[in-house]
């Protein structure tokens, strides 16, 4: 008995379950870091809560504070959020939210070592922060540059994300917004090589 016990603790295991944290690290990287200048732009539009958050690229307060963002502040401080919950303390100043969930998880035609997966990003904005300057509405203009940076993107372990829909998502008189989701199929490149293969 103990010699089982032995050789189940040293046998890995494998599944994509176990690796969804560097799944959001490179979706979040990609975001916010790796399409310049529109990361600086979704930045903007989450934590600058102002009409001219877009138009206004003079302003040094906007300036300062999309440049001292960084993804640690976007998550510490509740902009992204990785579990389906939003607390609003009282006297909290208003945010818009990406809340990032995996969902309906299949097995991969190609790769048993994967399953592909549906991503959603809820997107929430405060309603009297909807419209922006020149007709923009906030929540569906977040959702234009997740979709234009994500959608047929290839990401090394998650495979390519295809758009599959966008809905609008209503929590109360004061939070709205939209879901989008995307289809994560893993692709033969991300097949875990056999030692023969290498």
């Amino acid at each position: 008995m103990k010699r089982d016990l032995i050789e189940t603790a040293s046998t890995s295991i494998s599944s994509s379950f176990l690796s969804i944290e560097k799944d959001i690290s490179l979706i979040l990287t990609k975001l916010f870091f790796d399409h310049k200048p529109y990361n600086k732009q979704l930045l903007r539009l989450l934590v600058i809560p102002t009409k001219d958050c877009l138009s206004n690229l003079t302003n040094e307060e906007y300036i300062e504070k999309v440049n001292n963002t960084n993804l640690a502040t976007l998550v510490q401080e509740g902009y992204i959020k990785l579990a389906p919950k939003i607390a609003m303390p009282e006297h909290e100043k208003v945010k818009s939210y990406i809340i990032l969930t995996f969902d309906n998880f299949t097995p991969n035609a190609t790769n048993p070592e994967f399953r592909d997966c549906t991503i959603h990003f809820d997107i929430l904005c405060h309603t009297d922060y909807w419209v922006m300057d020149n007709y923009q509405i906030r929540p569906i203009k977040i959702a234009g540059y997740i979709d234009g940076i994500l959608n047929k993107t290839k990401l090394t372990g998650i495979g390519e994300l295809n758009f599959m829909g966008c809905n609008e998502l209503v929590l109360d008189e004061v939070l709205s917004g939209y879901t989008l989701t995307y289809r994560a199929i893993h692709g033969s490149d991300d097949k875990i090589p056999d030692r023969e293969e290498e």
